[in-house]
């Protein structure tokens, strides 16, 4: 697999690995983002404790840390040892046991089914083939797969046209990819999984949220938007958790 893609550029960078938490979950936006997404993983996979889990695409470890603390025996793998280092002088400092490998979404090294849960937040939006990570993620699945994806139907699709205009024309940023529901339910029918459950998060998009930078304005405007029956429609991004059918 080429590694001149951005996806693999842009995290490989140390000075991104040493601020991509700050940049991401710092803040009051970002830490209600960081303790929406711990919520979510809980509902959706249920029970943690002793469960077997890999997390692709792992980054800096905020959702392999957050796993182990709840018990599950945890394999986290990411391209970037850039990232890696940042994940496991964390897991060092927690004493968490997070077996942390360089691996690539594309081609995981494990065998058929050896995880009862995958999970790989934030990756298919930016990889660059992002139809061989979701037959990945499902391979090495007995039983459930957790991903996010920014939803078409949403403001995200603006922001997604907009810097992939931006990197054609030379400049530095990340233009990912936004999702049909039906596209990525597709994708996992096609390996025997469907998708069990749906969480979305916001209907305004997290740019604009950050930028107004008050946790109380963002509960109250999303909720307002919620009880119009917005979220549901134009809610992103999403995370959803798709179960292996009993058939295959």
């Amino acid at each position: 697999m080429s590694r001149n893609h951005y996806s693999y550029t842009t995290y490989s960078d140390p000075e991104m690995a040493r601020t991509f938490d700050a940049r991401r979950f710092g803040g009051p936006i970002g830490d209600r983002v960081a303790t929406t997404q711990a919520r979510v993983l809980t509902n959706l996979i249920g029970t943690i404790r002793n469960r077997v889990i890999l997390d692709v695409g792992t980054g800096t470890g905020r959702a392999a840390l957050f796993l182990a603390r709840g018990g599950a025996r945890v394999t986290a793998v990411d391209a970037s040892s850039e990232m890696l280092a940042v994940a496991r002088r964390r897991a060092t400092e927690e004493g968490a046991p997070v077996r942390f490998l360089v691996g690539d979404a594309h081609m995981l090294d494990f065998p058929d089914r050896s995880f009862d849960v995958a999970v790989s937040l934030r990756v298919i939006m930016h990889t660059r083939h992002w139809q061989p990570c979701i037959a990945e993620l499902c391979r090495v699945a007995e039983r459930l797969v957790i991903v996010d994806y920014p939803s078409a139907h949403s403001f995200a699709c603006v922001e997604s046209m907009a810097r992939r205009l931006a990197h054609a024309a030379g400049l530095e940023t990340e233009p990912y990819r936004v999702f049909t529901d039906r596209t990525i339910a597709a994708a996992f029918a096609s390996h025997g999984f469907r998708i069990r459950s749906v969480h979305r998060q916001f209907v305004l998009p997290i740019a604009f949220h950050k930028a107004i930078g008050s946790r109380r304005f963002t509960i109250a405007i999303e909720a307002l938007l919620e009880r119009a029956g917005l979220l549901g429609v134009f809610g992103s991004p999403i995370t959803l958790v798709a179960e292996r059918c009993a058939s295959s």
